[in-house]
């Protein structure tokens, strides 16, 4: 239940924010009934239980004609009074002290310019400052604050202003209709000129009629044009380029001819042929040279020895030899 009362307190101030600009710190003006209901319910101290009421900070406020009043009453209200003392004053302005609901309607005036919270316990007062737009009222229920929902009259008040402010005023209608009618003339004048110039320069020519035209029409401004964005290939560094035949046959730098004569760039095979020993008419075996080096192997077997064509014993031999 009491998030519920928070809900609509908060809500209620959110209203008079938006529709009437009040601003925190709040200021919140007391008369003698409702600080006496305060000192009677111990809701002290009185800032923090209007703070907590209203879910942001407050000054409290008070008039000289409040005080008086409470002075004149006596012993019975001089805890009241004193505690009353200690609140700011807000100018009332009155050489006769008055009555305090009188003052306090007095300093609230027909628009609440200073942005009262007006906390009282007097529900004729209350009745009163409901026909006052933008004047949010306190009262205490026993140990409870109660924020009052905005009235009939408040809301209606709102939606009316909000009304005038999406229509012009008679004011500001006059001036539009003033500069419509300057610019729509001016423009005229110049199309008469321009429509002068051409039957002079070229009378074989019709001049094109823009008075059917509107003033508004003619000052509107060509429209924006953009540009469709268009598919794009992919980014060429980011591709792998093509080998073709041609780059390879270059590379390469030989030329085959087919069976019709043309010249057809072929790759040619490359073979690796092994050496092979071949027996000479002495019945020794031959050097076979392959690629660079140089294979001499031996010829025959004597006793322990090895001997080779050379002349070496041993095995011995200039050039590296291998036995078969």
């Amino acid at each position: 239940m009491r998030f519920k009362k928070q809900k609509r307190h908060r809500k209620t101030v959110r209203f008079f924010c938006v529709c009437f600009g009040f601003r925190q710190p709040f200021k919140v003006l007391c008369d003698g009934t409702f600080v006496h209901h305060l000192l009677h319910n111990d809701l002290t101290p009185a800032d923090k239980a209007l703070s907590n009421c209203l879910s942001a900070p407050v000054k409290l406020f008070t008039t000289s004609c409040v005080l008086a009043e409470l002075k004149k009453l006596g012993a019975a209200q001089s805890a009241s009074f004193q505690a009353a003392r200690k609140l700011a004053i807000a100018r009332c302005d009155h050489e006769k002290v008055v009555s305090a609901d009188a003052c306090i309607a007095e300093v609230i005036g027909e628009n609440n310019s200073e942005h009262f919270f007006v906390a009282t316990q007097d529900a004729d007062l209350r009745k009163k400052l409901q026909k006052v737009p933008n004047v949010p009222l306190i009262f205490g229920l026993r140990n409870a604050l109660f924020l009052e929902q905005p009235s009939k009259f408040q809301r209606d008040f709102v939606k009316s202003s909000e009304e005038k402010r999406l229509h012009l005023t008679e004011k500001e209608y006059k001036a539009l209709e003033k500069r419509t009618t300057s610019v729509s003339a001016n423009a005229d004048e110049e199309d008469s000129g321009d429509e002068e110039g051409l039957g002079h320069h070229n009378p074989g020519l019709q001049a094109h009629d823009t008075r059917n035209y509107s003033g508004k029409e003619r000052d509107v401004k060509d429209r924006v044009r953009f540009k469709r964005k268009k598919a794009k290939g992919p980014n060429p560094l980011s591709v792998k380029k093509k080998k073709g035949h041609e780059n390879l046959n270059r590379a390469s730098g030989k030329e085959v001819k087919g069976d019709d004569g043309n010249g057809e760039n072929k790759r040619k095979r490359k073979r690796s042929r092994r050496g092979k020993t071949v027996a000479g008419a002495d019945g020794l075996h031959t050097p076979i040279i392959v690629g660079i080096q140089v294979f001499i192997p031996y010829s025959t077997y004597e006793g322990s020895l090895w001997t080779n064509p050379l002349g070496n014993v041993d095995g011995d031999c200039d050039i590296w030899c291998e036995g078969l």
